[in-house]
């Protein structure tokens, strides 16, 4: 999966000017990081990379069953 940055800095910071003092600020930001690795989020790029893989899977089978069918065809029609 494709990490997401995070500016823990301007997190900080962006929490300090509203308010909150430099300490708490700060472990908002290491549990927001820490829970932010600890997840596994998809992302769009990820959606769309499993998206190609299965199309692709999908339309091998569909080959390798036409391909059976004729055979089978090619087989009773002698």
């Amino acid at each position: 999966m494709t990490a997401i940055t995070f500016d823990t800095l301007k997190f900080v910071q962006t929490l300090k000017s509203a308010g909150i003092d430099e300490r708490q600020a700060e472990a908002f930001s290491r549990a927001f990081r820490e829970a932010q690795h600890e997840s596994d989020l998809a992302t769009k790029a990820d959606l769309r990379e499993t998206e190609q893989r299965l199309f692709a899977k999908v339309a091998g089978t569909q080959v390798l069953v036409i391909v059976a069918i004729t055979a089978i065809l090619k087989f009773l029609m002698g």
